[in-house]
């Protein structure tokens, strides 16, 4: 952090004010990950979206500039909005990234446990001291993840919904040892990103998916025991319940891998059987059909 940011002291931590946070790197572009780098940019930051894939950042910078040009023409973004979302540095490499400069890393990779261990292991070594480190798992341990740094006290949750540009809600999460102050200042980041913070606390799934995945889980199931078709399974749900989007149609917008990973998380942190994962739901992901990101899932998509 440049020494001409604002901060406030807890005890020893000097935590930056929310407005101070300007550079921001986001670590995963995929979905999740190119939308929170969008919403950061509209919103004045400078932002750095880094993946490995390079056909992963292609397809990042293709969906940023549609999504930011969509909303744009519907006036929901103002042009400096729009030109800020235009102007993210897309990279390949952490290399590539000026650490000295970051003032928030976010983490938006696979919802896998040591995948994201190992990333914030390299994340830690490069940021300054004073930088906070935001994971945007959607069920892990965020007290978990951050004994796997040097930096637990600026280790916190930050899980954005999908579609993030369009979706409000950002559950803020903090781990055991997640210093106070720095629960309020990702809380007033998230304002100025336009979200709503909600505090959750670091229960396996949080509040979301420990509500929503069950559900989803449970259409699997009545899909698997012929209760209904996709179609009928997902109509009840939109029709009787209002739901924007039936629950294995979500679960292909989510990614069935991803959804998997939550349930495995519930089942094994919880230990109750009622989590357990549909038999369905993992012979889907095991087949590869993923949803969306694949092409097909419990429907087919052109890609």
């Amino acid at each position: 952090m440049t020494a001409t940011h604002e901060s406030h002291r807890e005890g020893s931590i000097v935590v930056p004010d929310a407005s101070s946070i300007r550079n921001v790197v986001v670590v995963g572009a995929g979905q999740m990950g190119s939308g929170i780098a969008q919403v950061c940019a509209q919103a004045g930051r400078t932002v750095w979206l880094t993946d490995a894939a390079d056909s992963a950042l292609d397809r990042a910078r293709t969906g940023i500039t549609t999504s930011a040009g969509k909303l744009h023409a519907k006036g929901a973004i103002d042009d400096a909005a729009k030109a800020g979302a235009e102007s993210i540095t897309y990279e390949a490499s952490l290399d590539a990234i000026p650490w000295d400069s970051i003032d928030i890393a976010i983490e938006a990779i696979v919802e896998l446990e040591d995948a994201k261990r190992e990333l914030l292991i390299a994340l830690d070594q490069r940021l300054p001291e004073t930088a906070l480190l935001a994971s945007n798992t959607s069920s892990i341990s965020i007290t978990r993840l951050a004994a796997a740094t040097q930096r637990a006290p600026r280790v916190i949750g930050m899980h954005f919904m999908n579609p993030v540009p369009v979706l409000e809600l950002v559950e803020v999460i903090a781990g055991l040892d997640t210093a106070p102050a720095v629960v309020d200042v990702i809380a007033a980041f998230a304002r100025d990103l336009g979200k709503v913070p909600v505090i959750a606390s670091d229960q396996p799934g949080f509040i979301t998916n420990r509500i929503l995945m069950p559900m989803i889980n449970e259409a699997f199931v009545c899909l698997h025991e012929g209760v209904g078709t996709p179609e009928a399974i997902d109509d009840a749900m939109r029709l009787g319940m209002r739901h924007p989007l039936g629950p294995l149609a979500l679960a292909d917008l989510i990614g069935l891998d991803t959804c998997l990973s939550i349930m495995d998380v519930l089942h094994r942190d919880l230990g109750d059987g009622k989590y357990r994962p549909s038999p369905l739901l993992r012979q889907y992901v095991d087949a590869g059909r993923l949803g969306r990101k694949s092409g097909r899932g419990v429907y087919e998509y052109n890609r």
